[in-house]
This record gives C-alpha cells, sequence and structure tokens, in this order.
C-alpha cells in the first residue's frame, strides 16, 4: 500500500511541464545572467538543454529521460562537457531487478526490487533534484534512499509569493539533505513544480521570474546556511572558562625547523600566556587537556582562498586559521569576516584580496570590473580604503593598465599580486611591478603561446600540453626567472589543481584525495573520482602528464634559485591544503621546512608574525594537536585530535559526523577546571 501511495503521489508531483511543453530557467551568478536551463517534456520523455558560462567555462550539458507512469526515472542519458571541458557519458537505467548507473567515478550496481527509484547525477543539470524533490514531498517523512548512495530528506524552510510574467505564485524553499557535506536549497511552487535551486552566489530561476527571484532567494540561501553552521558552531566550538593547560606536548618550531623538547602550552581568552617545560605547576580553575606527547602545529595558511561558510568551516577543523581570500563578492565576504569575528560560525583569520577584472564577454563575476584605465585605478583606490592587503588583476584586465594600477597599489601599501592578463607574458608583469604571479600555468604560458592566443577560455589550462617541450636553460625562461630573482618577485603556483587537472583520471581517486576520500560522503567521494580537464585521446592525456612533471621540474628550479614559492590552492583549502604541503615538500624541500613556510613564513610576508606564525608566549592561540611527528613525515598533519583559533577549541572527531565525514583521530583527553 505505502508503494501504491507514493507512485500515485509522484505522478501527481511531476506534471510540469505538461504533456509537449516546454519551461525555461534562467541561470544567474551575482545577479548576471550567465546561461539557461530548458526542460522539455513529450509524454514520457524528459529533454534537457542546460549550458552556462562563467569565467570562460561552464558545463553544456544535454539529457534525455524516460519516465515510469508514476513519474519516477526509468532510464537516464547524460552527454557534454563539465566545466572544465570533461566529457560526459553518463547513465541510469532501472528495471525490476535493480537499477544500474555509469559516470566518470565508474559503473555500479544496486540489485533487487527495492533499490532505489531516484538517481542523483554525478554532472547533470538540476533535473535530478527537480526529479526527487518532488517524490520527497510524498515519502514517509519526506525521506528516500537514493542511487547511487545515500538518503536524500527534504525539509521545508520558507514560504513566500512571488511576482513575475505569469502573476503571483506561491513559492515553498526547501532543505534538501543527506547527500553530501551541505544541504542544497531548492524552492518549488505551491503545485510541487520546480521553481529555482540557488546558493549565496548562484541561482537558477525559472525564466519572468528570475529577477525578482535573484536577490531574495540567494539571502534566503545564504541566510540557512548560516543557521545551520551557526547551530554546528554553537554544539561544536568549545570555549572554556579560565586559563587552559595543554599538557605534555613537543611544538613545531618554525623558526628553527624542529620540534621542541616537551612542554605545557597555556592559553587564556584568545592568547598564549604561558610555554613552559611539561609538568610544571598549574593554577586553580584551569582546565587541563592531555597531550600525550603529541604534536602542536601552529595554525596553517590558505594562501588562495575563495571563501565561502562551509569552506571556512572545513579550513578551522583541518587546522587551517588563516586564510589570504583572492577575491570574492566583496560584500558576502565582508559579512562572513563579521559573522566569524563575532564567533556565530567557525572560520579562519582572512586576508582580504582587492579583486579587479576587465570588462569582457569572458570576464569573472568576481570583485570590480572596469571598462578603462581610470575605472582600474579607482578600483584600486577603493580597495586601500577599506584596509585590503594587495590588489589582484585578472586576465581580462587591459595589461597596458596594470602600470598604472600597480603604481597605485603601491602607494597604498598594497602588495600586487595576479594573473598574467590575456595577451600579455608574465615578463611584462614583473616589468609592470607585480610582487606575485598567481598560478604555475599563468607562469609558464607566456613560454610557450604565440601571439593572439586567448587565454580568457579553457585554452589557458588546454594550451599546457605544450609545457613538456619547455627548455629550462633557455634565454626565454632564464630571463623571467632572473627577473623574478632579482625583484624578488613571489610565485604562489598551486600545485595541487595543476595535479588534479594534468593527471587525475575517471574511474579513479585523484592523487590528492588518496588519504581522505573514504572518509567522505557518497557526493564528494564521487567526485573526487574523475578527472578535471578533458582529454579527447590518450596521447593528449599523456601530454598532461608530462606538463605536471614539467612544472614540478620548473617549481624546483625555482626553488633553488630563492624564489619564494607560496601555498594555496584554489580549491577550497582544508583536505586539498594539506596535499599542497605534500607536493611542496617534492620540490627539494623537507617536511619542517613546508611547515615553516606555511605558518612563520607566510605570517611574515603577510606582515602578521608579531601575533600569529609561531606558538609563543602573547602570539594568538592559533594552534592544533596532531598525535604524530609532521617533521618526519608531513603527512602526520591529517590526523587532527583538536584545532585552537583564537582560543576556542574544536575536536573534529565531535563535528566531522554532523557533515558526513569519518574522522582521522580521537579527541584528547579534557578536565574542565572548577
Amino acid at each position: 500500500m505505502k508503494f501504491h501511495l507514493l507512485a500515485a503521489a509522484a505522478l501527481i508531483a511531476f506534471t510540469s511541464p505538461a504533456l509537449g511543453e516546454t519551461r525555461d530557467y534562467r541561470v544567474l551568478m551575482q545577479s548576471r545572467d550567465i546561461g539557461h536551463y530548458t526542460v522539455t517534456r513529450e509524454g514520457e520523455a524528459v529533454t534537457v538543454d542546460y549550458d552556462y558560462k562563467q569565467n570562460g567555462r561552464g558545463p553544456t550539458i544535454r539529457e534525455e529521460v524516460k519516465l515510469a507512469p508514476d513519474g519516477a526515472p526509468i532510464d537516464w542519458k547524460i552527454v557534454g562537457k563539465t566545466t572544465f571541458g570533461n566529457a560526459v557519458a553518463e547513465s541510469f537505467k532501472r528495471t525490476g531487478k535493480g537499477a544500474i548507473w555509469s559516470d566518470l567515478a565508474g559503473p555500479g550496481v544496486i540489485k533487487g526490487k527495492e533499490a532505489p527509484r531516484y538517481y542523483v547525477t554525478q554532472n547533470g543539470s538540476p533535473l535530478d533534484v527537480a526529479l526527487l524533490a518532488k517524490a520527497l514531498l510524498a515519502a514517509p517523512g519526506r525521506k528516500l534512499a537514493v542511487a547511487p548512495g545515500g538518503t536524500a530528506m527534504l525539509t521545508e524552510k520558507d514560504r513566500r509569493t512571488i511576482d513575475g510574467t505569469g502573476g503571483p505564485i506561491q513559492i515553498i524553499t526547501y532543505e534538501l539533505s543527506g547527500l553530501s557535506i551541505a544541504p542544497s536549497y531548492i524552492t518549488l511552487d505551491d503545485q510541487g513544480e520546480f521553481f529555482s535551486r540557488q546558493s549565496a552566489g548562484f541561482i537558477t530561476a525559472r525564466t519572468g521570474y528570475e529577477k525578482g527571484a535573484d536577490v531574495p532567494l540567494r539571502a534566503l540561501a545564504e541566510k540557512l546556511a548560516s543557521e545551520r553552521l551557526a547551530a554546528i558552531q554553537s554544539e561544536g566550538a568549545r570555549r572554556f572558562a579560565g586559563p587552559v593547560r595543554l599538557r605534555n606536548v613537543r611544538l613545531f618550531d618554525p623558526a628553527a625547523k624542529a620540534l621542541t623538547d616537551p612542554k605545557d602550552v597555556v592559553w587564556f581568552g584568545g592568547r598564549i600566556s604561558e610555554v613552559v617545560p611539561a609538568g610544571s605547576l598549574s593554577t586553580p580553575g584551569e582546565t587541563t587537556i592531555d597531550g600525550r606527547l603529541g604534536t602542536l602545529v601552529p595554525g596553517l595558511y590558505e594562501m588562495h582562498g575563495h571563501l565561502d561558510q562551509e569552506d571556512a568551516l572545513l579550513n578551522v577543523l583541518a587546522g587551517v586559521t588563516s586564510v589570504r581570500d583572492m577575491g570574492n563578492e566583496n560584500g558576502v565576504l565582508d559579512k562572513l569576516i563579521a559573522r566569524i569575528s563575532a564567533g556565530e560560525v567557525a572560520g579562519p583569520r582572512v586576508t582580504r584580496s582587492g579583486f579587479v577584472e576587465g570588462k569582457s564577454p569572458f570576464s569573472s563575476a568576481t570583485g570590480i570590473l572596469a571598462s578603462g584605465e581610470k575605472e582600474a585605478v579607482d578600483a584600486v583606490r577603493w580597495y586601500g580604503a577599506r584596509g585590503y592587503n594587495q590588489l589582484k588583476i585578472y586576465n581580462s584586465i587591459n595589461p597596458d593598465w596594470a602600470p598604472a594600477m600597480a603604481r597605485e597599489a603601491r602607494r597604498l601599501g598594497m602588495r600586487v599580486a595576479g594573473h598574467v592578463p590575456a595577451f600579455s607574458s608574465a615578463d611584462a608583469m614583473i616589468a609592470a611591478g607585480y610582487d606575485e604571479i598567481t598560478h604555475v600555468n599563468q607562469l609558464m604560458l607566456g613560454w610557450v603561446l604565440t601571439p593572439g592566443e586567448d587565454t580568457r577560455t579553457l585554452f589557458r589550462f588546454t594550451a599546457m600540453r605544450r609545457f613538456p617541450a619547455i627548455d629550462l636553460k633557455s634565454p626565454k625562461v632564464s630571463a623571467t626567472l632572473d627577473a623574478m630573482a632579482l625583484h624578488k618577485v613571489a610565485h604562489e603556483p598551486t600545485i595541487g589543481i595543476h595535479e588534479l587537472g594534468l593527471t587525475a583520471l575517471d574511474g579513479k581517486p585523484n592523487p590528492g584525495a588518496l588519504d581522505y576520500i573514504d572518509h567522505m560522503p557518497p557526493a564528494e567521494a564521487r567526485s573526487l573520482k574523475q578527472a578535471l580537464f578533458g582529454a579527447d585521446t590518450p596521447q593528449q592525456r599523456a601530454e598532461y602528464v608530462a606538463a605536471f612533471a614539467k612544472v614540478m621540474e620548473t617549481l624546483s628550479a625555482m626553488h633553488r634559485r630563492g624564489i619564494l614559492l607560496i601555498p594555496g590552492t584554489d580549491t577550497g583549502g582544508a583536505f586539498t591544503l594539506h596535499r599542497e604541503l605534500e607536493l611542496f615538500a617534492k620540490l627539494g624541500m623537507t617536511p619542517a621546512e613546508v611547515l615553516a613556510r606555511d605558518t612563520l613564513e607566510m605570517a611574515r610576508y603577510l606582515g602578521q608574525d608579531q601575533t600569529l606564525g609561531s606558538i609563543e608566549r602573547g602570539k594568538f592561540a592559533d594552534f592544533f594537536l596532531i598525535p604524530g611527528d609532521p617533521v618526519k613525515d608531513i603527512k602526520a598533519i591529517k590526523a587532527i585530535q583538536m584545532v585552537v583559533k583564537n582560543g576556542t577549541a574544536y575536536f573534529p572527531s565531535e563535528i566531522y559526523p554532523k557533515l558526513g565525514i569519518k574522522p582521522f583521530a580521537d579527541a584528547p583527553k579534557v578536565e574542565v577546571g572548577k
């Protein structure tokens, strides 16, 4: 009886689009229209055209779905390209014998008539969550098992009326959870029909209503996510009254690049008050934590973030207590920083970069867009007045504007960093006044491009197949590296994202995820088993792999020349920063040198070494506890027992299960002072 009721409800739910009808949706990012999602239904057949482009890239997806009479999908085919050009050939089929599917992570099967009736795609359009949400409305407890894995749950969060070209309609926003680390937010109309899916910066909304829905529904998604993360903070953040004494730990000393003798570390409020020999006398009212001769490491720096609320929490739990944000929606980032500072949500200390982009068909939606040199310089001045640490120049900036922008930034006491604008070179940007070049492909492309080739598109990735031919002893390469060494220009290579793009293979865990993929929820584990860049032939893939080898060879040569290499990910930090540091250790650096680089040396680079970067009396209480020895093995930083940020303690083993993540280490024993 339960099955028949569900089937009937699902049939009622999936009546849109009506037979023979096409329904259009627009994709907006930060209020800019960047693409479309079009759904057409003919009988029991549904076709989808999904395409959007931002910053010169985005997915192009076509879907064909056959529905059962009850509205559940029974045959699903997805083709197209992912955001970075990987070919998609995904399918799902359900029969009385069970469910089978194939995606870039590989094939899968769940046998038996009780196999899930609904499927969550790996690289599809919003159709999967639209079908699933409608089915969940009638499911017992609004819960359903789904393929490939997990149990989806739908929770109503908001009702409101919205006006558009079709007249006022009532819409209901739901939290769709149980599938990944973070829930998603989906809105249906009062007939159960898909209206929109939204996040803080992105929305896919019904055409004719998209302008009215954009700002309020994105703000609602941000508010709901904030409330969820605030609840996690309320339950998981441990603030102790009185001093806290962490007993019997060895400190990683980044100045000596070695571990100390056993110590006790005491903090009170947000500052370190004592670093004394282990076994020192305590005072009344102290909370005591048993370090069991583990290692206490200063908080790490993620030097290439684009921070959002989820990233903020995950970074703290991974020991990353400071993040340099390299470009964001300025108002959203300011709000997040304020909430972190107030203790409402967990998050790292944030150093802001002022992102300036030129207006073009390939512009990024981040930061401030400029259409001329004056606007670009005015944008620099805007950031300077608001205390931003540095200027970041992006792809579509006219290279001729860079010298004036750099001069203004320097006048205001800001560093200058960024991509190499299209139709220019690293040499030209060094001459223009760059202090730092971002991304190793941006640096190396100038050695392989010919005049007129446009790096505002995916070409800036595919052209890396030319890297194996680079001769590092050639005059062209030597001239660039000589100029960097002479002018003390730093380089932030983001090695890990290049490793992912150039070497990851469909169906296998990507190289950087081997140590944590088994700890992740189904959706994240699945995403970690697909290539980033597409390769049409084995020869192309071999060229990409050889290109990564050349990247590592180049960076090793730069390290030997004394050019400062900066650890950052551009992939969210947290677990991927741990991998970034592993890759730094393959450039001729010892694990101790890598840890020193990402703690005290980065604090010094940002002018923060008087309060951060090492574990010393008077500095901020930002550090994390691990049971192993990271001087012997850099991977030891992955098993974190406790993180302290500004005096607030977090035990990842308590918080990770709330996110669907299997913990990496047990929490230490705590005796609360009285």
